[in-house]
């Protein structure tokens, strides 16, 4: 590079406890490149970026911005110096509105009234692309709409250096390339983007150079990203080959486990968000649901689950009516949820690993456990899933996103149990390897397999809604696209591709279908 450094980080360390987090990593930045950092999970990627965003402090090294050393004691310390972060997990407050968010980070004068403030924030979302309603309150939005608000709270601060940690997990195709152009535009006005991503293909196609860390050390850089494969930046992150195919099979369906008819939810706010949905849902297949977030994602699965009222309509389960059973009694029948909240709502962080592993199996046994057949069990989990523990016992609030996320598919994908299963965001936030690994559970828990026992295990039924469009094609048997809380388009595996479903999300050509989602 011909031009010095924004940014310069030299011997970077930070331990947490015995764990070597981040170790004596250098890496400079550019002004106008888009630079990607990409590793496992619990790499040190955003441990490393923390440090230069002001929320952690180094144990040792520095750090140099603009030619200057900087000590970093706050984030309002890196936003003096025109660095800002939006984070993976959210840093917003629910009860304030989305404007009042965007005016507590600085991205507004303080004194601006109301009103005008709420204009402003909608005018700068609409000009970057980004679908929020300024006047809403950020705990009634869905999980998509809150990353947006995130991306648009550190836009509108005028920063230099921006750090995006999955900035693109929660968008739609559409959402995501009016991000990319942002960030384009930014960078031909000498900003520097810093992406933290594990969408590989986004990653060669979006950054101008990639760092690869591997247990908290910067093991490689790639200096032209479309020079090398996914493959090839795969294999640099785990240290060895990796195979990142699928093994899909053909789809055997079987009997109707799930059935809606003419549901009706409303969302939190009182408001329609589930309008007379149809849908069947076959043993020995995955029906994936594809829309922008807001769209009534949450509300029907939460409502299939016992967790949400429903207004109208019926749902059978299993053959059973359930429209007016509990959540419990649902699970009872085989019912399973993997929520998109995996932190709050999918585990217990004070339990540890093997109470939240078998915390299905505690209802129904009488008063005694058999602990050592359940440890024994979590531990043969725990390896197959490569769930980076310190055993059964460790709090599960002290692992990272997704060894978490690790921790529920192993709960509810149980092949004894799960009969249907709901599954909200399966995969985001992990890494290339565990990535495929969860994607190739799913697609193994909807058929049968001979090898169990000399019985075949019954193959589920699965309900998959993700806003990684790529994967919903990729293992979806059918596709129902979701548009303001209808069906408006259902194909099956291979019918069409990502254009024209980010169409249809975003409600290009989205006349309801007469049929139902069967």
């Amino acid at each position: 590079m011909a031009q010095a450094p924004v940014v310069r980080l030299r011997s970077l360390s930070k331990h947490f406890g015995t764990v070597h987090a981040v170790d004596r990593v250098d890496l400079d930045l550019y002004p106008g490149e888009v630079h990607a950092l990409l590793g496992e999970n619990g790499a040190g990627k955003s441990t490393l970026m923390c440090m230069l965003a002001g929320l952690y402090r180094p144990d040792a090294g520095h750090l140099e911005v603009h030619g200057k050393p900087v000590s970093f004691h706050s984030p309002r310390d890196a936003m003096a110096a025109s660095i800002g972060m939006v984070h993976q997990h959210f840093m917003l407050v629910p009860t304030l509105t989305v404007w009042e968010n965007v005016l507590l980070g600085g991205g507004l004068p303080p004194l601006l009234r109301p009103k005008r403030a709420a204009a402003q924030v909608q005018e700068a979302a609409q000009r970057l692309g980004l679908r929020v309603d300024a006047r809403a309150q950020v705990g009634d939005l869905g999980v998509g709409e809150q990353q947006r608000v995130e991306i648009l709270r550190v836009l509108m601060r005028g920063v230099r250096i921006m750090i995006l940690d999955e900035p693109t997990a929660v968008l739609s195709p559409g959402e995501s390339e009016a991000l990319f152009a942002t960030i384009r535009t930014l960078c031909e006005q000498n900003c520097t983007i810093v992406l933290i991503s594990h969408k590989l293909e986004e990653v060669r196609r979006a950054a101008r150079r990639i760092t690869v860390m591997r247990r908290g050390r910067s093991v490689a850089t790639f200096d032209d990203p479309m020079e090398s494969t996914a493959r090839e930046l795969a294999a640099a992150m785990v240290g060895e080959e990796v195979s990142l195919e699928l093994h899909r099979g053909e789809p055997v369906p079987g009997d109707v486990l799930l059935e809606v008819r003419q549901l009706e939810v409303r969302s939190d706010r009182g408001l329609p968000a589930v309008r007379r949905i149809d849908l069947q849902l076959r043993a020995g297949e995955i029906l994936g649901l594809a829309g922008v977030a807001g769209n009534g994602q949450v509300e029907l699965m939460e409502a299939i689950a016992g967790l949400r009222p429903v207004e109208g309509g019926d749902l059978k389960l299993c053959g059973q009516s359930a429209t007016r059973l509990s959540s419990r009694q649902r699970a009872e029948l085989g019912l399973r949820f993997i929520p998109e909240d995996r932190t709050h709502t999918g585990t217990a962080p004070s339990l540890s690993v093997l109470e939240n592993m078998v915390l299905r199996r505690y209802r129904g046994r009488g008063p005694w456990l058999r602990l050592d057949a359940l440890r024994s069990r979590c531990q043969q989990q725990i390896e197959q899933l490569q769930i980076a523990t310190s055993g059964p016992e460790q709090a599960a609030r002290l692992l990272s996103g997704g060894n978490l996320q690790k921790v529920i598919l192993a709960r509810e994908l149980d092949p004894d149990q799960a009969r249907v299963i709901l599954a909200l965001h399966p995969t985001r936030g992990l890494d290339a390897r565990a990535t495929a690994q969860i994607r190739q559970l799913l697609l193994d828990a909807r058929r049968t397999d001979p090898a169990r026992g000399g019985h075949p295990a019954r193959p589920a039924a699965i309900l998959l809604w993700s806003e990684d469009l790529e994967e919903l094609l990729a293992l979806s048997d059918r596709l129902a696209v979701i548009n303001a809380g209808r069906i408006v388009h259902t194909v099956r595996h291979g019918e069409a591709d990502l254009p024209t479903v980010g169409r249809w999300m975003t409600g290009s050509s989205t006349e309801p279908e007469a049929a139902r989602a069967d």
